[in-house]
């Protein structure tokens, strides 16, 4: 038996994190890692406290959105959004971090992961939004991506 390595644990649980997810369209699931800890996770879906997409339906499936475009246009915040959210709203700073996310970040999750301080992205796949891409690659933040299989084995 293999023991995990700490990229492929985490991403386990980042996968497992998305199962959380109320899109109907992408389930995604992030979470932030310092120093082998977990500090926040997160999730795409309403904020809290209003319906779910699951309960009253996809804007952008009945407006025809595309994948990647118009992000504005959906009730859900990002996993990614969350993730950084949950950590600042208690307190905990993200300096130094890794993100952990089942797919690349769009371009405003971008630009809030540079903001908050995160280092290191591990992802899961790709999201249709170049400028998302360019701006971590500008910013110098380090990027790796960890397929996960669907038996749970990783590929690159």
């Amino acid at each position: 038996m293999k023991r995990p390595t700490w990229d492929e644990y985490f991403m386990k649980i980042t996968h497992l994190v998305s199962e959380r997810s109320t899109c109907m369209r992408r389930k995604v699931g992030a979470i932030i890692v310092k120093d082998k800890r977990i500090i926040s996770t997160g999730y795409n879906g309403a904020p809290r406290g209003l319906a779910h997409c699951l309960e009253i339906g996809c804007m952008r499936e009945q407006l025809g959105i595309p994948s990647g475009e118009r992000h504005e246009m959906c009730r859900g915040a990002h996993a990614e959004q969350n993730a950084i959210i949950q950590a600042a709203s208690s307190g905990i700073g993200m300096e130094g971090a890794t993100m952990y996310c089942t797919t690349a970040p769009c371009s405003t999750c971008a630009k809030m992961i540079i903001n908050s301080g995160i280092e290191r992205l591990v992802l899961g796949g790709r999201y249709p939004d170049q400028l998302g891409e360019d701006l971590i690659r500008e910013a110098g933040v380090k990027t790796e991506y960890k397929i996960m299989e669907t038996s749970g084995a990783e590929t690159e």
